[in-house]
């Protein structure tokens, strides 16, 4: 009976929670504040977007009607459609039009003079549309009456719906349907080599005892210093109609998918040879003992042991190698000819055709093999198990003449094509006019009277550079200490982990186009920073959000959350221990963060190309645009002055980093004996 009173009271004792503190409350606070950043930032551009692609304009030709008076009266009323199937003067692809589509009402009188003394009526059967008198929107269902001078300025305007017919339209036009094929293709070819020679160079690295590793490494990491339409200009001097090796295709064009896949090995080889080398270095020495041991051949223990450790490593080069081709738009854009893909398709339909429409669809289209590629990434870092344990021994190559030598030379092969391409590129910058006249020269650098933006948009790069890295280290690394070290609010916290892993996901070309559509809104209350440098930070900051976020949250997770509790028993406010202990000790990784994002600043084009003003041109847009105007010197100068400046940021990060290291890392470097 004792136990049963017992079970009665405990069962209606209320449930003790505890109290939210003040610093809970600040932390959550500050999270909601950046997960609302990424919310106006991505999800909501996104939105509209999307809200695009399934919104149709096409002209209801019977839902006006005309009337004509020449004298004798008012003739009976006529619709658009009546008329247009006598005269044939609209075609049904002319219908389906973009949102400022506008139609003239006089196609329907051929014999149409301003001067003349007819008169017109029209009217509309249903409010869904409307038609312009000059920019006067008229949408009631009266007949309204005009002389001839006046009806030419008459428009019929599309009417909206909401469907899949854009969709329906884009997969039954053959040229459209084709850059998805062809993105695809080109993305696999590229990710099997750049992967495949990522992977012996990793292996040379990590399992070879070679002289020159740390020049090989620095070599290896520059195309990431250089936009990506850079190797294309590269190319072109190399193997275009005028190139210095063009014999060497053996009567192919470079302009395809040839300078595709070599450009995009080029631009890609560094992402994967990181990944791949860091899981390489993560091998067991005693898996390789145990495989000697037992008379393993060297094959065999490649096979058994090597790849089976890494595969990982390969899996993640390849989904990252396979997002950053099929979401490229500078060098298929530079190089790639008549040979569409469909980041390039995305600037086609905006910037040529203005069809936003069509532009938001393909944008669609894009997001989804790059949405798969990041998920099955995902699903696949998931399952992985660690390879190291407590009692494991890092590996440690043994000397081996005929192997060091064997990746001593594959290594020079990799470096000659990576050097080379930069060096060819540099040496273009310098020459008077190829091939005419091979003198050197700086005229190639006068960019002020050169279209593009001039010397202007190199100094909006360094800004825009120097803006993102400040603003987005403190709005990434704030963020991921609020997740990271708040113990409370699991839904929040998870909705905003959501939030802070998709930009790795959104193509570049396909935010930069959301933000046209709700930015460019009239109706958005932020539509003031549009086509300033406020937007085109924004836009860096989030597109390069996620690996930034992870980064930030990798070094928070090496610190003990004992910090935190002796913090709050000796009633210090969490700001406090924030910076004078979270900051010192990660401040290595917020320098990393702020050199990832000024470097990738400086070389993004394709998700700024539709966002910066006349005061804003950036100098990787400015390559585009000379490019474009068949500046190609020019061009390949403003690349390299992207690529010095880059490197003068690497060399100034390292130099601050060693001085941080030094300064506040002590503690990581034990000298003397322990007591």
């Amino acid at each position: 009976m004792a136990s049963a009173a017992q079970a009665v009271n405990a069962a209606a004792a209320p449930v003790i929670r505890p109290k939210t503190s003040r610093d809970d409350k600040i932390m959550i606070g500050y999270m909601l504040v950046v997960g609302l950043y990424l919310v106006i930032a991505l999800a909501l551009p996104l939105y509209a977007m999307l809200s695009k692609s399934v919104s149709t304009f096409y002209f209801d030709l019977n839902n006006f009607e005309f009337q004509v008076n020449n004298g004798d009266g008012w003739s009976a009323p006529a619709t658009a459609f009546a008329l247009n199937e006598k005269l044939q003067a609209v075609q049904p692809e002319q219908l389906v039009t973009s949102s400022d589509g506008r139609l003239a009402a006089t196609v329907f009188f051929p014999d149409f003079s301003f001067r003349g003394p007819i008169r017109y009526k029209i009217r509309q059967i249903s409010p869904d549309s409307s038609f312009l008198v000059g920019s006067k929107r008229v949408a009631d269902t009266e007949w309204h009456e005009f002389e001839s001078n006046t009806f030419r300025r008459i428009y019929l305007r599309a009417s909206r719906s909401t469907g899949l017919d854009n969709y329906r339209i884009y997969f039954s036009t053959p040229a459209l349907f084709l850059s998805m094929k062809n993105s695809l293709i080109i993305s696999l070819i590229s990710t099997l080599i750049t992967v495949s020679l990522a992977f012996g160079f990793a292996y040379a690295l990590t399992r070879s005892t070679m002289r020159f590793k740390g020049l090989f490494r620095i070599i290896a990491m520059a195309p990431i210093l250089v936009p990506s339409l850079l190797p294309g200009i590269a190319l072109v001097y190399l193997f275009g109609n005028q190139g210095m090796l063009k014999e060497l295709l053996l009567g192919e064009s470079i302009y395809g998918p040839i300078g595709i896949v070599i450009g995009s090995v080029f631009f890609t080889f560094p992402h994967a040879m990181i990944i791949i080398t860091t899981a390489l270095s993560l091998s067991d020495a005693r898996l390789y003992e145990a495989a000697i041991s037992l008379r393993a051949s060297r094959w065999k223990i490649f096979w058994t042991v090597t790849i089976p450790g890494a595969r990982y490593g390969l899996f993640s080069a390849a989904f990252v190698v396979f997002n950053l081709v099929i979401t490229d738009f500078g060098l298929p854009k530079v190089i790639g000819g008549q040979y569409n893909m469909l980041a390039v398709d995305i600037y086609k339909q905006v910037i040529g055709q203005q069809n936003f429409e069509m532009g938001a669809v393909v944008s669609v289209v894009l997001l989804i093999p790059a949405l798969l590629a990041f998920s099955i990434d995902r699903v696949v870092q998931k399952k992985q198990v660690a390879q190291l344990s407590a009692r494991s021994v890092p590996y440690e190559p043994k000397p081996h003449k005929q192997f060091d030598l064997l990746c001593l030379g594959y290594c020079v092969l990799v470096t000659v094509f990576i050097a080379g391409l930069i060096g060819v590129c540099q040496y273009a910058a310098l020459i008077k006019f190829w091939p005419y006249d091979l003198s050197l020269s700086l005229n190639n650098y006068n960019f002020d009277v050169m279209d593009g933006g001039g010397w202007v948009s190199w100094s909006n790069s360094i800004r825009l550079a120097l803006y993102t890295a400040v603003a987005g280290t403190i709005i990434v690394f704030c963020g991921a200490y609020m997740v990271e070290k708040t113990n409370r609010f699991v839904a929040t916290r998870s909705a905003f982990q959501f939030l802070a892993m998709m930009p790795m996901a959104i193509p570049g070309m396909v935010l930069g186009l959301a933000y046209i559509f709700f930015f460019n809104n009239p109706a958005n209350p932020l539509n003031g920073i549009y086509a300033t440098m406020g937007i085109l930070v924004v836009c860096t900051v989030t597109h390069f959000y996620t690996v930034s976020h992870l980064t930030a949250i990798t070094a928070l997770k090496q610190m003990d959350r004992e910090f935190e509790s002796v913090a709050s028993s000796l009633k210090q406010p969490f700001y406090k221990l924030f910076s004078k202990v979270t900051v010192p000790v990660c401040l290595p990784s917020v320098l990393d963060i702020s050199i990832y994002l000024f470097v990738n600043a400086m070389t993004t084009v394709s998700a700024v190309i539709f966002l910066y003003g006349p005061d804003t041109a950036l100098a990787s847009v400015a390559v585009l645009n000379m490019d474009d105007a068949g500046d190609i010197a020019p061009a390949a100068a403003m690349g390299m002055m992207i690529f010095y400046s880059n490197v003068c940021a690497r060399l100034l990060h390292l130099f601050i980093t060693r001085k941080v290291m030094r300064k506040t890392q002590a503690w990581r470097t034990r000298e003397g004996g322990s007591d």
